[in-house]
């Protein structure tokens, strides 16, 4: 089993932080939508980062696009803003875990429902 670095984890974190803000207040395209980046994983020789985004009010498929042609330049910001020795490249996906709690949530107030109404 692989030992979890926590230095990885801290630039996992740092780099999460700052994709939020960046998205938030540099990119300004209408086919965005509201991003939360839920997570980065960082590769060991900080190479590449995968970035787990949620999307509210726009389409995750575009939204993915947007945020993959701005790649470059949300790499560069992120160069001059944590200052780290390598950037790594980002590559976005869609976090279903979201989703998933929602179809949770909505079977465990049926069932509740159903419970409810059995006992009557």
């Amino acid at each position: 089993m692989r030992k979890v670095s926590n230095r990885l984890d801290r630039i996992g974190d740092a780099i999460k932080q700052e994709l939020a803000r960046l998205i938030q207040t540099e990119l300004r395209d209408p086919r965005l939508g509201m991003v939360s980046v839920t997570g980065a994983d960082v590769s060991r020789d900080l190479a590449h980062a995968a970035i787990y985004v949620t999307v509210l009010n726009a389409e995750p498929k575009a939204s993915l696009a947007v945020l993959e042609n701005a790649s470059g330049f949300l790499r560069s910001l992120l160069a001059k803003n944590l200052q780290l020795r390598t950037t790594p490249r980002l590559k976005f996906h869609y976090d279903v875990s979201v989703d998933k709690g929602r179809e949770l949530t909505a079977l465990i107030d049926k069932a509740l429902e159903a419970d409810s109404q059995f006992e009557k």
